[in-house]
């Protein structure tokens, strides 16, 4: 007995290779590259073939309706991983993120492969707000963990600069009269607008055909817009874009690359044709530089 004993730590040494290759097989890939990059441990479900990563919010306290959240209710980002069909694997996930982390941690996953796919709340009465990320893709499994782990090394940079979420956009305040010239923003956009004591709006329409079989167009509300207000040096702009699906990571792309923070990201209607998604989205600064930020990403869908 005592024999067995002292060999028992060398059997269990060697099972654990057996039991990895026996996971990589029922998964379909190598889950412990997966966890080496990402830097945490993984569970398998080998019923569904899932390799799936939880990351608890356990920094900063989030109460909802004055009662203290657990990460169990609802408080823990996740990534899945599994085979693909057509390319090496599929990965979706949800990232729970403050107002503060959410532009930047989506400008991470952009940049390195990810997809988003929704940016919505879950909760009311929830202090300090709490959002939604989904994430998605297909394709290299190492590329997309590289990309979790850089999601998660984003929001750990921003908590260790402020451990509160920040209250604001940077920049200097608003005027509080606005005085914007809609001049240059219908020559950037290309669409006549509406002047409204100071402020500027444009609204573009895009057409839907409902269940009923009718049209939908720009004032049913199938439209994209773009609201101004403050002055020509000193302006922030908020709107909606209308896309397609297949539009829609193109449109996010172009307006992170130029600084402006998208806010939301759902659909308005079900059962359209084609189907469109909506993105809204808020920007600071010169009147130029988001007009020309806007116009770029108007390039990137197919408005009439």
């Amino acid at each position: 007995m005592l024999f067995l004993i002292r060999r028992l730590p060398l059997f269990l040494l060697l099972m654990v290779p057996c039991l990895l290759q026996a996971q990589t097989r029922s998964i379909g890939f190598n889950t412990k590259i997966l966890e080496d990059i990402i830097g945490v441990k993984g569970t398998a479900n080998t019923e569904e073939r899932v390799f799936k990563f939880s990351f608890p919010r356990t920094d900063v306290p989030v109460t909802v309706d004055g009662w203290v959240m657990k990460p169990f209710m609802g408080l823990t980002s996740w990534a899945a991983f599994r085979k693909g069909v057509e390319k090496e694997s599929m990965v979706m996930g949800d990232l729970v993120l403050f107002e503060d982390e959410v532009n930047p941690v989506m400008s991470v996953a952009l940049e390195n492969g990810l997809s988003v796919t929704a940016l919505h709340n879950h909760f009311f009465y929830d202090n300090p707000k709490v959002y939604f990320m989904h994430i998605g893709g297909d394709g290299a499994f190492q590329t997309f963990a590289t990309a979790v782990k850089m999601t998660q090394d984003k929001i750990k940079e921003i908590r260790a600069a402020h451990l509160q979420p920040v209250r604001g956009f940077p920049g200097p305040p608003l005027p509080a009269e606005s005085s914007i010239e809609g001049q240059e923003i219908e020559k950037s956009l290309g669409y006549k607008g509406q002047a409204n004591s100071g402020m500027y709006k444009v609204v573009i329409g895009r057409r839907a055909t409902m269940p009923c079989g009718c049209d939908a167009a720009k004032e049913m509300g199938v439209n994209s817009w773009a609201a101004f207000a403050g002055s020509q040096e000193n302006a922030f702009v908020d709107g909606d874009f209308s896309v397609l699906e297949s539009e829609l990571q193109d449109v996010l792309k172009t307006l992170r690359s130029g600084g402006i923070n998208v806010v939301a990201i759902h659909h308005h209607m079900t059962d359209e044709k084609p189907r469109y998604l909506f993105l809204h989205y808020w920007g600071k600064g010169p009147v130029t530089r988001l007009t020309k930020v806007l116009r770029s990403a108007l390039e990137k869908t197919k408005h009439e």
